[in-house]
């Protein structure tokens, strides 16, 4: 029988499950759940309300059997193909640079970008050329600088900044410091993640509200607003990566074997193949058992210097919350707040569970509160006016 401590883990990792299933889909998280959705209708209602005739009856139960062999071939199809797309994921994985490179589009510049706000001694000018090799950070960097709120701040006529150098000394260190790992991670999101239609804003979500969360903790605690923050943002770039991978991965190999059951005139075969879409439970179990250790491998290839990323990653990654380093308590303890947020707000967390939680990762009431009256929405930058 397991002990009180494996149950309130068991427990834990079920709420953290649910967060996944909620990424996924607010549907499918309530189906993870056991909720059964219905429908009413006026035209089921009278159907319901007279009797079927016996042909009727017996053309219906045929109909039945069909439908319920076709799902069961579709299931096997499914499961066939998911064996395939896991051997490919698989391999996939353990090539490192390609999954850095390709998968996730990574520029070299941009951990090197992120370690040099981390130093002392950093400064502007050894940020400009590292920007000036990202086209797509110059113009993020200008269009910020650029909103109204921001523009009015410089004087009364408004100058417009044209260029990623001035953005750069607009901004200063201490907002680049919040702007450039999160334009950066906002980049490396998949363009599209359909059939899952709001995974792509749920991640960003959760990246910037653990990420804030996290820096507004560890300023509290007196610890690295910075670490904590790169920290917390970072942990979804496991799940950033899978959910790319799994996604290209699915549509070639699904592409490929529509094509031969075609060309091989397999109605049967090419029929279940185009009712198939990317399975939302297989990619909730790539995130539960391989994003995090996704995450630590793709952040030891940055190869920062001044951040501790890989030790403070390693540290999230013990099971158990009172091994956790200061540091890390604080980023566990921010994740924990954040997700909580997302299932509040989704209706998929109760009050006694959501306290379970707190106390399992030691979040105290006055660090709660702090988190309930932050805006954890959007970078709370402070730019002096020039």
């Amino acid at each position: 029988m397991a002990t009180k401590e494996e149950q309130i883990r068991q427990r834990v990792n079920a709420l953290e499950q649910r967060f996944n299933d909620l990424l996924l889909g607010h549907s499918f998280a309530q189906q993870q759940l056991g909720f059964i959705k219905t429908f009413d209708s006026e035209s089921d209602a009278s159907l319901k309300q007279r009797t079927l005739l016996a042909v009727e009856q017996a053309a219906q139960s045929k109909r039945n059997q069909e439908t319920s062999k076709q799902l069961q071939f579709r299931a096997k199809v499914s499961t066939n193909l998911h064996a395939v797309i896991d051997n490919a994921i698989t391999a996939q994985l353990e090539d490192l640079d390609n999954l850095y490179c390709e998968v996730l589009g990574i520029q070299d510049a941009v951990p090197a970008m992120i370690d040099i706000l981390a130093a002392r001694a950093a400064n502007i000018s050894r940020l400009e050329p590292l920007v000036n090799d990202l086209s797509w950070l110059g113009r993020e960097l200008v269009a910020l600088v650029n909103l109204p709120q921001y523009r009015q701040e410089r004087n009364t006529r408004a100058v417009k900044i044209d260029t990623p150098a001035l953005a750069l000394r607009y901004l200063g260190l201490d907002n680049l410091k919040l702007t450039v790992p999160t334009f950066a991670m906002r980049h490396w999101l998949p363009h599209s993640t359909e059939p899952f239609s709001l995974l792509k804003r749920k991640l960003r979500e959760s990246a910037m509200t653990r990420a804030i969360a996290a820096h507004e903790l560890a300023i509290a605690k007196e610890q690295n607003g910075f670490s904590a923050y790169i920290g917390a943002l970072f942990m979804e770039l496991g799940k950033v990566a899978l959910a790319r991978l799994y996604l290209r991965i699915f549509q070639q190999i699904w592409q490929r074997k529509v094509r031969l059951a075609r060309e091989e005139g397999n109605k049967a075969l090419h029929d279940a193949l185009i009712g198939i879409e990317p399975d939302p439970l297989y990619l909730r179990n790539l995130f539960v058992e391989r994003s995090m250790e996704v995450t630590r491998r793709l952040v030891e290839k940055m190869e920062f210097r001044y951040l501790p990323l890989n030790a403070l990653l390693d540290d999230i990654a013990l099971a158990e919350p009172y091994l956790h380093s200061d540091a890390a308590k604080t980023i566990v303890q921010a994740s924990c707040f954040s997700q909580c947020l997302m299932l509040k707000e989704h209706q998929l967390i109760e009050a006694d569970e959501q306290a379970l939680w707190f106390k399992y990762v030691g979040l105290e009431e006055e660090h709660v509160k702090l988190l309930e009256n932050a805006n954890l929405t959007s970078l709370a930058l402070k730019i002096d006016a020039n």
